[in-house]
């Protein structure tokens, strides 16, 4: 079925007033649409409070402290990683309050093992992606704490069905070998399809074994289709972007892709306002739908399809407050509405 996905980042320091709102935004979905709730993030909080941080909160035995250049890993544990660990507690506490009860779709958002490898820098200097070892070290770390956050999750909210979003944006840059090294004098070497496969797949596989359903989101990168496609998960996600120019290779992946009976999560930018007619809705249903039948995918596939905010869309949103986020999401359901008639058709 058609799905809508809701905003995971939400300004404000009390996240129980935000994960009440967060479920309450989408609790009246239209009719043939689902709703997909998130597990929100407050990154307003501080370091350590959005996405990133909730991730490594939860690498055992993989510490890390935040230096000049971002995060990086740590010889022992300090005073970042239990205020990470304090974001993650404050947020599981709130998400078992304000799930009492609730039953229905619930996404978790992780950061992956390549986005995570070119952000983290080891307590050397470098990225962790300069060095195959601490990949692998690293990708197994992964799969332990997503398995440990769904228990988390499930725990609190068990009448929920859990999807992990994990955020590999950089995977086309990981591939394309354009990632800078510390000094940024040079790039890190690009890294195979067989390898991005052989870290991802683990963390995919750990995910399904703990009872949730996986979507991996490749930015705009179509070199990442393929990838996630051999790692095995069960969807992928993908940014729409005004003006970008046809590609047939790419659409051809995720016609395959589909074909394969995968989900695809189309993450669609902020959509341009009109005084006299609000939200431009034909804009943004026209991102998907041009390629989507130029290519010529069936109008039925499209039940595959789950209607998000870009990245950049949510942190506009983000920006302008609850009210923005409110009205955010209310055009992705008017938008998702109108792709599942599509679907039925």
């Amino acid at each position: 079925m058609t799905g809508v996905a809701g905003q995971a980042i939400w300004p404000g320091h009390n996240p129980l007033a935000a994960q009440l709102q967060a479920l309450d935004g989408l609790g009246d979905p239209p009719f043939g649409v689902t709703a997909y709730p998130s597990f929100v993030q407050l990154p307003g909080r501080g370091p350590g409070a959005d996405l990133l941080g909730r991730t490594l909160a939860l690498l055992e035995g993989m510490p890390t402290e935040l230096g000049l250049h971002g995060w990086k890993m740590a010889q022992h544990r300090g005073i970042d990683l239990e205020r990470e660990q304090t974001f993650l507690a404050q947020d599981l506490e709130a998400i078992s309050i304000a799930g009492a009860g609730y039953s229905g779709e619930l996404t978790l958002g992780l950061i992956g093992p390549w986005t995570l490898a070119a952000t983290l820098y080891l307590n050397t200097g470098d990225r962790i992606l300069t060095d195959p070892g601490a990949v692998r070290e690293l990708s197994q770390a992964l799969s332990d704490a997503a398995q440990t956050h769904i228990a988390q999750v499930h725990e609190r909210v068990p009448g929920a069905t859990l999807t992990v979003q994990f955020d590999e944006t950089l995977i086309g840059q990981v591939a394309a070998g354009v990632i800078p090294t510390f000094s940024g004098y040079s790039r890190i070497r690009s890294v195979t399809g067989i390898t991005l496969v052989e870290r991802l797949k683990p963390v995919i596989a750990a995910s399904k074994a703990a009872g949730a359903q996986t979507v991996v989101h490749v930015g705009q990168a179509f070199s990442g289709i393929a990838p996630v496609v051999h790692a095995k998960a069960d969807s992928f996600g993908m940014d729409f972007v005004p003006g970008a120019s046809w590609n047939e290779p790419g659409w051809e992946l995720i016609a395959r892709a589909l074909e394969k009976d995968m989900g695809l999560w189309a993450n669609l930018p902020a959509p341009v306002f009109s005084r006299c007619s609000g939200p431009d809705l034909k804009q943004l249903i026209d991102l998907v739908m041009v390629g989507w039948s130029r290519i010529g995918i069936a109008d039925k596939d499209l039940n595959k399809l789950i209607v998000a905010q870009s990245k950049a869309g949510a942190r506009q949103a983000f920006q302008g407050g609850e009210d923005a986020i409110s009205g955010s999401t209310e055009t992705l359901m008017k938008v998702a509405e109108h792709l599942a008639e599509r679907a039925a058709q």
